[in-house]
């Protein structure tokens, strides 16, 4: 029995050592380096899109699939103290295109270490309708934010143009005469349209926005982390010190 412990006790020792001779690293959460993302005076609402289209396959993959994945690796990483909200949009068919053009709700509304509840609602909500992107814009503007200070960031995320006879771009146009406070950064995922390209282009730029586009799962990582941190360049991945 001695014997065995004598065995135990180097092995925990020795095992070790070794492993860092080699080179690889074990996991020790001193050795991780978590940024968090995310400014404490600036509220963010996410806009993320649930419509129909949601469902078609990009790179083998489900793009609805592909923003869940990217959502559960990023929204850990946003700090705390940093207010977020998410208003989805396309998550209802309406008998009528009136109805699916009103599809649109505030699902977590704006506050701070939210972003468990944000990953539950998105990940509970189901693609079906149409993208009524101008009636989600004017919806947030109106009421999310209400009673809410300070700088205000919408990230609208979209794989596809206003498809409710509307413009977001004449929207935010008008907008920006009466609101300073609100900014929309604007991602298009796998939008090819050229009209809807320059329309969702128009909501970011006019707003003092940033417009970003992605056509692949890194691409969607690093567009919104880039967002959220307000940063140009950010390296999305969790590294390990060597």
């Amino acid at each position: 029995m001695r014997l065995i412990a004598v065995i135990l006790v180097a092995c925990f020792f020795i095992i070790p050592a070794r492993a860092a001779e080699s080179g690889y690293g074990l996991y020790r959460p001193e050795n991780y380096n978590y940024e968090k993302y995310g400014n404490t005076d600036e509220k963010i609402l996410f806009i993320m899109d649930f419509s129909n289209s949601m469902t078609d396959y990009l790179n083998g993959q489900r793009k609805l699939d592909l923003m869940l994945e990217t959502m559960a690796q990023i929204l850990p990483h946003i700090g705390r103290d940093v207010s977020i909200g998410l208003r989805i949009y396309g998550h209802k068919m309406g008998f009528t295109a009136f109805e699916a053009c009103r599809a649109s709700t505030l699902a977590v509304p704006i506050a701070p270490a939210n972003a468990f509840n944000v990953q539950r609602s998105l990940n509970d909500t189901k693609p079906r309708g149409m993208t009524p992107i101008t009636y989600s814009l004017k919806q947030a503007v109106k009421y999310d934010f209400l009673g809410v200070s300070g700088k205000k960031r919408i990230i609208l995320l979209t794989d596809g143009g206003e498809n409710c006879d509307e413009s977001p771009c004449t929207y935010v146009m008008e907008l920006i005469k009466v609101r300073k406070d609100i900014s929309i950064d604007v991602i298009a995922f796998n939008v090819k349209d050229r009209d809807d390209l320059e329309q969702l282009e128009c909501t970011a730029l006019v707003t003092s926005g940033k417009f970003y586009t992605a056509d692949t799962a890194a691409e969607l990582v690093d567009r919104i982390t880039q967002s959220i941190s307000g940063k140009k360049e950010v390296e999305a991945k969790i590294l390990t010190e060597r």
